[in-house]
């Protein structure tokens, strides 16, 4: 019974990207713990393994398995919604090996200690050209696989939108090569974290696009899908992808005005908030019908994660609170709880639907990683805000007292973030050796 299913994974023309993906989570999370550790232990690997190398190869590991892991859920859903099917599989063949061999070129010049870029693409730059250029194969292939735009539900706006706009604000997170932009260090950081605010925005798009359409199906009703509330939604958060960044610069010397339209449309997202409260409660009700979908069970969890990163981000958002926030764990905890709460999970969501898993959950080593994965989050995300909220105190009340001082008073909230980001690891790596040890059942 359980062969069929599974082995559709294995034809699946997104099953190559959803597996490099998988590589990538588990290699962000030994780095990840690696440089939690480094925190406990200042020096640790510090000849050649120093937290300059670990940090980026963590981060990069992550970003790149959101990115990889959202394209192949649209590839996925692309097949399976359109009528003509994926446009060239030879495309999407050439952008995977292209994207994966780069990637992991990236992770090998990061160990030997070679860098050149900044912020998320700390590589060299010569390395973001094949980057973009299976960017540009991705664009073609999504837009020549949609047929009319007429009629079409939201998840495909979502989309082609997230597919175009990633591409602009990849290229202009690469401005600072140009003098013109380097010159000006206000107009240079403006530019660069403006271009990093959309291009998650951008991503975000993709996977929550991704996300409506497996809602839609595991509730055989589109009528969200070409719902006013449901454009109205996808307009708002365009809106914000191309304006909410302000709130990462409110400490440059920019114009007011900058920072009064960034802030507004960043309280935007009460909206959202509200209308997941308001939602709540006939969200419950449909958790009792799906609760034995493992991909369901993920959707579940990512809503929760939606919820409170929503929460901290407006409150981030607020010029009187950001001052305290900015440069401390806090800005990490909500980074965290995106990209793992919402992001990640959403993804596992997809894996494990086409995956096609769908017997009850009646696993206890699943049930079990899924309970360890998100109380140890909890504890995580909970544990970076602490240490945020001491050193937000220290940077504005007691700046005299040495910085080593204050790290050292960070201490025990650094080894409860470890110890649950053990945890966290573990949920991951269980359900990773879970779907891989499926995969091979089916060979």
């Amino acid at each position: 019974m359980m062969m069929e299913p599974l082995n559709s994974l294995r034809k699946s023309p997104a099953g190559k990207f959803f597996f490099f993906g998988l590589f990538l989570l588990a290699t962000a999370l030994i780095f990840g713990l690696t440089g939690a550790l480094q925190y406990l232990i200042p020096g640790l690997f510090r000849d050649d393994f120093s937290f300059e190398k670990v940090r980026p190869l963590h981060v990069s590991s992550a970003v790149f398995w959101i990115i990889t892991t959202a394209i192949g859920g649209v590839y996925h859903y692309i097949k399976e919604k359109s009528d003509k099917g994926i446009y060239s599989e030879k495309l999407m063949n050439i952008q995977f090996y292209l994207l994966s061999t780069t990637v992991i070129l990236i992770l090998i010049t990061y160990v030997f200690g070679i860098f050149g870029g900044r912020e998320y693409w700390e590589f060299h730059p010569y390395l973001a050209i094949p980057i973009g250029i299976s960017w540009i194969l991705f664009i073609i292939n999504v837009f020549k696989s949609l047929s009319s735009l007429r009629k079409k539900p939201v998840y495909i706006w979502m989309w082609m939108t997230g597919a175009a706009f990633f591409l602009f604000t990849f290229i202009e997170s690469y401005l600072w090569l140009i003098p013109f932009f380097r010159a000006n260090i206000v107009g240079d950081m403006m530019i660069q974290w403006k271009s990093y605010g959309s291009m998650v925005g951008c991503w975000n798009m993709l996977i929550y696009g991704s996300s409506i359409y497996l809602m839609d199906r595991i509730s055989r009703n589109e009528k969200y899908s070409f719902s006013k509330i449901g454009f109205l939604l996808y307009f708002l958060g365009l809106f914000n992808l191309m304006f909410n960044w302000g709130h990462h610069i409110y400490t440059l010397p920019a114009p007011k005005y900058v920072q009064y339209i960034s802030y507004g449309v960043s309280m935007t997202e009460l909206i959202l908030l509200g209308r997941i409260i308001i939602l709540w409660r006939s969200s419950l009700s449909t958790a009792k019908k799906n609760y034995h979908l493992y991909s369901y069970r993920f959707l579940l969890a990512a809503d929760i994660w939606i919820f409170l990163t929503l929460i901290l981000a407006i409150m981030m958002s607020v010029p009187a609170i950001n001052v305290y926030t900015h440069g401390t764990h806090i800005t990490v905890a909500h980074t965290m709880g995106a990209t793992i709460g919402i992001n990640s999970f959403l993804l596992l969501a997809f894996i494990f639907d086409v995956f096609g898993v769908k017997e009850k959950i009646s696993a206890k080593r699943f049930t079990a990683a899924y309970f360890i994965l998100n109380i140890s989050l909890f504890i995580f995300w909970i544990a970076l805000i602490i240490a945020g909220v001491l050193k937000a105190d220290w940077q504005m009340h007691s700046p005299e007292i040495p910085f080593a001082e204050m790290m050292r008073r960070l201490r025990p909230a650094f080894i409860v973030f470890f110890v649950a980001g053990i945890g966290v690891a573990t949920g991951f790596l269980m359900i990773i050796f879970k779907i891989i040890k499926h995969h091979r059942l089916t060979k």
